[in-house]
């Protein structure tokens, strides 16, 4: 097993990316775990050195220090960070467990601070304790699939945010459609109506969409036959 690796104040923040005085700031603000003190002597290690670049990541996306602060404390005691973003716990998703090391295995060589800033921007992700919470089942397991296809991790979440968006605009319209013809608790008990409507739609689009590239393939095919005669 390799030992494990420690950082002077200043390596570690040449290594970030930022300056000693910036690693000072983020320490007062409770944005990075204490050091190992030796003496008088501070030693950080690759934890501190991935929340950093994790900090960066998320200043990129444009969150502030403030609300980094918040996350980077959820992290630390355990706190749902799905809850601390304003993503409501599911009600049909099944929640996964998941080790440090079990979600890198998933998605091998992914798993770099910009991904894990998205998957929390996203509320993919949560923490309990030692252990990391992904939200839906489904979603982890089909993430992982179209990474193992050769799809990039920072691609799919990318096209899960903008599903996101689309998906809360379905919601809306078939929470306002119910709710003008019946009462509330209709909205729990015609859930799966709307859910079959949406996957009934996506897969005919998606036929239209196999359909059409095969015309385009067929056309090209032609024009190259006539070519030749």
């Amino acid at each position: 097993m390799a030992d494990k690796r420690e950082y002077r104040m200043a390596e570690l923040a040449e290594r970030a990316g930022i300056t000693v005085r910036t690693l000072r700031f983020y320490r007062e603000r409770g944005l990075l775990s204490p050091p190992r003190r030796e003496g008088r002597i501070a030693w950080y290690d690759d934890h501190h050195l991935a929340r950093l670049r994790t900090i960066a990541a998320l200043l990129e996306r444009g969150h502030t220090l403030s609300g980094i602060a918040e996350l980077a404390e959820a992290l630390d005691h355990g706190r749902d960070v799905a809850d601390l973003l304003g993503v409501a716990p599911p009600t049909e998703e099944e929640p996964v467990r998941l080790t440090p090391e079990e979600l890198a295995a998933r998605f091998e060589g992914e798993v770099t601070p910009e991904n894990l800033a998205a998957a929390l921007d996203l509320g993919y992700l949560g923490t309990d304790g030692d252990e990391i919470v992904h939200i839906s089942r489904r979603l982890l397991d089909v993430s992982s699939a179209l990474v193992r296809e050769g799809i990039p991790l920072a691609e799919v979440l990318s096209a899960g945010a903008r599903v996101r968006k689309h998906a809360d605009a379905l919601a809306d319209l078939f929470t306002d459609l119910i709710l003008r013809h019946g009462p509330e608790e209709n909205l729990h008990r015609l859930r799966p109506l709307a859910r079959s409507v949406v996957e009934a739609e996506l897969s005919l689009a998606l036929d239209r969409r196999v359909r059409e590239r095969r015309g385009k393939r067929g056309e090209g095919d032609g024009e190259g036959d006539g070519e030749r005669a």
